[in-house]
């Protein structure tokens, strides 16, 4: 495994939080409970490289990891406030703003059996086996968690980018050594989810 597939993405700071050296961060993975169990983390520039949690973001390259103490953290507002050992002041936690929080992916929760790793299905090629025959919409580039409860896989088409809600009643099939996922998807929502649709 090369240094730009081996993190998970935990988290992203958006912006300080209090006087002392606090911030609060976007939630990346759908165990924000291991915050309680994790003492070392990682903080990868944006433009670095991870895979992401269960349901998280993408691969980029990684620049330069740096190894972190979670002294305290709690939920707040949708996200989480974390507080690093070493960051006591508004100004240095300025400096983390942007930055992504990770572990290495060694270390990430294990699944139940049924369950996937979203960030594990980037570069997969995404089937439609709800029709007689097999149908390929294309390859998984990322995996975008604003917009709704439901992650929705970006998957670059023959006619452009498609998003496709990854939810559990279309899912099928996935098999990782072939880079395959296989979905059972409705009629017409490739079409109406389609990026190529807006520019006509």
């Amino acid at each position: 495994m090369t240094g730009a597939e081996q993190w998970v993405w935990l988290a992203r700071i958006r912006r300080t939080q209090g006087r002392k050296g606090e911030v609060f961060a976007e939630i990346l993975t759908d165990f924000p409970e291991k915050f309680t169990e994790r003492r070392r983390l990682w903080l990868i520039a944006e433009g670095a490289s991870a895979q992401g949690g269960k349901a998280a973001a993408g691969t980029r390259r990684v620049a330069g990891p740096r190894e972190v103490e979670l002294v305290n953290h709690w939920l707040h507002k949708g996200g989480v406030v974390l507080h690093f050992n070493g960051v006591d002041s508004i100004s240095a936690a300025e400096e983390l703003v942007g930055m992504v929080v990770a572990i290495p992916r060694a270390e990430r929760a294990t699944l139940e059996a049924d369950d996937v790793y979203v960030g594990d299905l980037i570069r997969c090629t995404l089937v439609d086996v709800a029709g007689a025959e097999p149908k390929e919409i294309g390859e998984i580039e990322d995996v975008d968690r604003s917009i709704g409860p439901v992650a929705m896989l970006v998957v670059r088409g023959a006619k452009g980018e498609v998003l496709i809600p990854f939810a559990k009643s279309y899912l099928r099939r996935v098999d990782l050594e072939a880079k395959r996922v296989e979905m059972a998807l409705p009629e017409g929502l490739v079409e109406l989810n389609s990026s190529n649709l807006n520019s006509e």
